[in-house]
């Protein structure tokens, strides 16, 4: 019998520039390459989970793969304004697609709810992604209206 393959990674497409993940593997950084992301954003603190790789590990395995690395670590109860502006600028600043990781992804994907780009997705859209991620539908209601999204 031959090795099992490993499931790929399948970030989340949040925008045309943005998508989020869980933790990933060693080997899924060149995997995101060849999906064509340009740049990792890692939204977890080093020593949160014995098994994660840690910041210098991810970045290391990122530019041996060519991609970009930014490290803003957040934890659920603790994004500021300043790690929600960090993270729209890494998005802005890279120069291609950015898939941003935390344990499952839900995390990144409330730093991004933070950073207030919400213009181009309906409630809708918004609702369906939160809910992949196991997010609550209360939490995305009140901060989308805090962050200056309101379409419908």
């Amino acid at each position: 019998m031959g090795k099992v393959k490993e499931p790929l990674m399948k970030p989340i497409a949040v925008t045309e520039k943005l998508a989020v993940a869980q933790q990933p593997k060693l080997s899924d950084f060149q995997e995101f390459k060849r999906q064509g992301f340009t740049t990792i954003v890692n939204n977890r603190p080093d020593g949160e989970d014995p098994n994660q790789l840690g910041s210098a590990a991810e970045e290391a395995a990122a530019h041996a793969a060519g991609l970009g690395y930014v490290h803003i670590p957040v934890t659920s109860t603790a994004m500021t304004e300043d790690d929600a502006r960090r993270l729209k600028e890494a998005i802005e600043q890279a120069p291609g697609p950015v898939v941003a990781h935390c344990r499952s992804g839900a995390r990144s994907f409330r730093l991004w709810v933070l950073s207030g780009d919400l213009d181009s997705h309906t409630d809708a859209e918004l609702l369906a992604k939160a809910a992949e991620l196991g997010i609550d539908r209360s939490w995305l209601a009140a901060h989308r209206n805090s962050s200056g999204g309101d379409k419908k």
